[in-house]
């Protein structure tokens, strides 16, 4: 793993700081890797979640050319999908996945979600039996500029979700978020719903490594760490899985104000 400039326990994750986006990724890549191959070791196959978006590219890019992991025995699921959306769309995340990740690394099996299906709840239990037919052995999460996980926006997220998979009304700062990372023309066209995995199974995982950059998450980085554990943001559920790992670069724990004595 290269030298972070920072590590430092918050509660009972541990918190990497890198000087630049790319260090940061290649950390990420090498831990995500190390994890999926000690779980084919041990067990035979991997399963795993991954984050999509902007924020998470680089990640994902060095992941697929880390070399050494066993990709046709690990199963991957993602995390979201809009409501309505076709996986031919340029926005959708079925297609981010298939085309950043899955048309890349070739894993045993990739799950998606339908965006699209006509009965939602039934697509929302069919994906949710498919997480829960075994055990996540790795969470590859990535912070909201609202704190969300995923699509659990504060309004919607619940601790104590009793569901896997659930339907969401997406609030403004998240549809906003999509704009800004030119998804969408204008807020109008973003949807305003979508399918999430829930809380308690993003961070139920055996293993959760958050990767963070870019000085537009700040305010949610310093909310997460620093704030109260609470659904007002929800990425700061990480502080409760022992073995947690956040990666952040600079710019991304620039808010953060606590001074914290380093670890080894």
């Amino acid at each position: 793993m290269n030298c972070s400039l920072q590590r430092f326990k918050i509660d009972a994750a541990t918190v990497l700081i890198y000087p630049t986006i790319n260090e940061m990724s290649c950390a990420v890549a090498a831990q995500a890797a190390a994890i999926l191959k000690d779980a084919i070791s041990q067990r035979g196959s991997a399963r795993m979640i991954i984050g999509t978006g902007t924020s998470q590219e680089e990640f994902i890019r060095a992941l697929a050319r880390t070399p050494g992991v066993e990709w046709r025995q690990v199963e991957v699921f993602h995390m979201d999908e809009y409501l309505g959306m076709r996986a031919s769309d340029p926005a959708s995340f079925v297609r981010w996945v298939k085309t950043n990740f899955g048309d890349i690394v070739h894993p045993g099996k990739v799950y998606y979600m339908n965006g699209d299906a006509l009965d939602v709840e039934e697509e929302c239990r069919r994906y949710g039996s498919l997480l829960c037919s075994g055990p996540i052995n790795l969470s590859c999460l990535g912070f909201g500029e609202n704190g969300h996980l995923a699509f659990n926006d504060p309004h919607v997220a619940d601790f104590s979700d009793p569901v896997p998979v659930k339907r969401v009304e997406l609030d403004k700062h998240c549809r906003m978020q999509q704009v800004g990372e030119g998804h969408f023309p204008n807020l109008e066209a973003v949807p305003r719903e979508a399918i999430t995995i829930t809380c308690p199974i993003l961070v139920g995982a055996e293993h959760v490594i958050c990767c963070v950059p870019e000085r537009r998450k700040a305010e949610a980085v310093r909310a997460a760490l620093e704030g109260p554990v609470s659904p007002t943001c929800p990425a700061s559920l990480v502080r409760t899985h022992r073995g947690a790992l956040v990666f952040l670069d600079e710019e991304a724990a620039s808010l953060l104000t606590r001074k914290r004595a380093q670890i080894g």
